[in-house]
């Protein structure tokens, strides 16, 4: 608990006054306030400055900002006015978060008003109630639609429904540091984290570390009974970090221990309790929907895998990414026009009933039991036909891809780079991760000493008491069974692949039978129809190979 309350600095009016937020941080054991744009409201409001007529001559008004105010709670409150053509299709969600970054300032001053009449608590506290109340955005929008405009500034109106709220907090005693660990989801610690810095493998750490000191925590704390309802939530003690080590380093050897985890040395309880005081901070510092735009989901839905506060980082990565893609582009689509080629050929090379089962099959949509009986073989007859001819193109696909040649050396360097903290969507990365959890436990252990704690052949012999060929015998027998898994996986993605390729090639055949033919509907009972399509797209093969 800090003995002081810092300085509150200045934002700029009016660009800043909407689109900066503050966070805390401690420096050299002194509390600072540092404010931090968001990228978004920031350029929302730069672009009602060049584009809206009446929000440039708000801004011009020496009011203080109340105009704007009123702009904004207008657009987030009513949504009257006509939707511009260049206005964001999210307008009304931007203002509302304009006004919320707005009062900030309240909530430093309602957390100080409290925090000088009662210093139970730590003023640090009293800014989370404020700020978890305004960035909930249902609650902010119900305090808004009660402010009147004619009797005090929105500053004042909110400070004095945050004074009250953070009162009501405080009377109940119930918040604490610890009680806000224990509280958060893991989906929300896992943002907080993620915004405030932390990354995999780290993140992962700490969220398992969590689950089990939270646990004990509550065993041993919240739920014993010398402790009286309504109570604030007492310190964790020695005990509960020793209990929840002891958990920790246990239960991260198990197969559904995340990989992250199991990869990592053991940790002692000054681990521990430094992890736990990283969490409660990160959680402090961010409360819920702080930056909505820069949450974990958006980030991974869009393929990131790093933090992007600042605008210029996201569009160097964007312009990386963009050069990058640009000198693939031609290779990919080499890789394209050779696998369809080969695909193609492949088709032609079959024998010409075999060709009709694959057209009746994939392209007409005939099922098994009515190939059986137009060819007057067996049901499962049919299916072996089928299987030998996607065995086929599966062969040719890998063929062209060459796993088995690449597979060894992509093992070894994922052990070497990504073991620690592998990048799930990545399909490859994900699969070794799933592989690495089926190994023996014995197995497992020498990938976690070898590429988590990076121990040398010698030192791992050592502390297991074998020799070091053993060691090594191990290791190689490791790493076979990772690239016969990855192997299996592949294989399945191009059988997956080949499925999908021949439906959507075979329906192509067929449509375009059809329009050549000036058919329209075809009946699966009426074979003279079929035999016409059938034989028109058999006609259709030979030319789209003649044509590629």
């Amino acid at each position: 608990m800090f003995s002081s309350i810092p300085k509150l600095p200045n934002r700029d009016y009016p660009i800043e006054l909407f689109s900066v937020y503050m966070t805390l941080e401690n420096k050299n054991g002194r509390l600072t306030i540092q404010l931090k744009s968001e990228p978004n409201l920031k350029r929302n409001v730069e672009l009602y400055k060049n584009r809206h007529k009446k929000f440039v001559s708000l801004c011009n008004q020496q009011d203080k900002g109340r105009g704007l105010v009123q702009f904004w709670m207008d657009i987030a409150l009513k949504d009257l006015t006509p939707k511009e053509e260049w206005e964001p299709a999210n307008r009304v969600q931007m203002a509302l978060e304009h006004l919320t970054v707005y009062c900030e300032e309240s909530c430093y001053r309602a957390a100080e008003q409290v925090w000088k009449e009662d210093k139970y608590q730590s003023w640090e506290e009293y800014l989370f109630f404020a700020r978890c109340f305004i960035y909930e955005q249902n609650k902010f929008k119900q305090i808004l639609d009660k402010y009147n405009f004619d009797n005090s500034s929105l500053n004042t109106y909110i400070t004095g429904v945050l004074i009250r709220t953070i009162k009501d907090k405080a009377a109940v005693s119930k918040f604490s540091r610890w009680r806000l660990l224990c509280k958060k989801s893991d989906k929300e610690l896992k943002e907080a984290l993620f915004r405030d810095g932390h990354s995999e493998p780290e993140i992962s750490r700490f969220l398992f570390a969590r689950k089990y000191f939270k646990q004990v925590y509550q065993i041993n704390q919240v739920q014993n009974p010398t402790k009286r309802t309504g109570q604030k939530w007492p310190n964790p003690d020695g005990q509960d970090f020793q209990e929840a080590v002891k958990y920790y380093n246990a239960e991260k050897l198990l197969p559904s221990a995340p990989h992250e985890v199991s990869a990592s040395t053991n940790i002692t309880d000054e681990q521990l309790k430094a992890w736990m005081e990283l969490c409660i901070a990160a959680l402090q510092n961010y409360p819920k929907s702080i930056a909505p735009r820069f949450s974990i989901e958006a980030l991974q839905s869009a393929g990131r895998e790093v933090e992007s506060e600042e605008s210029q980082e996201i569009l160097e990565l964007d312009l990386q990414g963009s050069i990058e893609a640009e000198e693939s582009v031609e290779n990919q689509g080499n890789l394209v026009n050779r696998t369809e080629a080969a695909l193609r050929q492949q088709l032609l090379s079959l024998k010409p009933e075999q060709q009709e089962l694959v057209l009746l099959y994939y392209g007409f949509g005939l099922e098994q039991a009515q190939l059986a009986v137009r060819f007057e073989v067996t049901q499962s007859a049919i299916s072996r036909r089928l299987n030998t001819i996607e065995l086929r193109l599966i062969k040719t696909l890998s063929g062209l891809g060459q796993p088995t040649e690449w597979v060894t050396q992509y093992v070894a360097g994922w052990l070497e780079y990504n073991y620690q903290a592998p990048i799930y969507l990545d399909l490859i990365h994900a699969a070794l991760v799933e592989a690495i959890k089926k190994l023996d436990p014995q197995e497992r252990e020498l990938l976690r000493l070898r590429y988590g704690q990076k121990l040398d052949e010698q030192e791992i012999a050592i502390q297991l008491g074998i020799t070091k060929s053993e060691v090594n015998e191990a290791l190689i027998k490791a790493k076979s069974k990772l690239q016969i898994a990855l192997l299996n996986v592949i294989n399945n993605k191009i059988k997956q692949y080949i499925s999908i390729w021949l439906w959507v090639f075979g329906k192509n055949l067929v449509k375009s039978a059809c329009e050549n033919l000036n058919i329209f509907l075809i009946q699966k009972e009426d074979s003279k129809i079929i035999e016409a399509v059938l034989e028109e797209c058999v006609k259709g093969l030979h030319q789209s190979n003649q044509g590629g």
